[in-house]
């Protein structure tokens, strides 16, 4: 599927790109470059859009929705970690109570740094 297509097809954002990362030790994981994609309950971007960082611009390159149960460590380290597992514990760190369910769906937004 082209991206054309597969952003013809995304519903309407819930939130806004200045949203998408904000937690501090996120920020800096995007501005170290180990953190290259977010995943959320929403969708807060387009593909194309422009999220700027500390003067730095990261322009998203793919929006999807994914389950939680098709995460893998490849996936872990595109959010800036070295396992599903250590993602996990910080993602229900954020969210006391939350359950972690194997087909709930997330928001997947992949982004690269803007070299002008």
């Amino acid at each position: 599927m082209s991206k054309n297509a597969e952003h013809l097809e995304l519903p309407p954002k819930t939130c806004t790109i200045d949203r998408l990362v904000t937690k501090p030790e996120d920020v800096n994981k995007v501005l170290e470059g180990s953190k290259t994609a977010t995943r959320r309950n929403g969708r807060y971007a387009d593909v194309g859009e422009i999220m700027e960082l500390e003067g730095k611009k990261f322009r998203v390159e793919r929006v999807y929705s994914q389950s939680l149960g098709e995460l893998t460590d490849e996936h872990a380290r595109q959010e800036g970690y070295t396992t599903v597992e250590e993602y996990k514990e910080v993602i229900l760190s954020y969210h006391p109570g939350m359950p972690w369910l194997p087909t709930m769906k997330v928001w997947v937004h992949e982004f690269s740094e803007v070299h002008e």
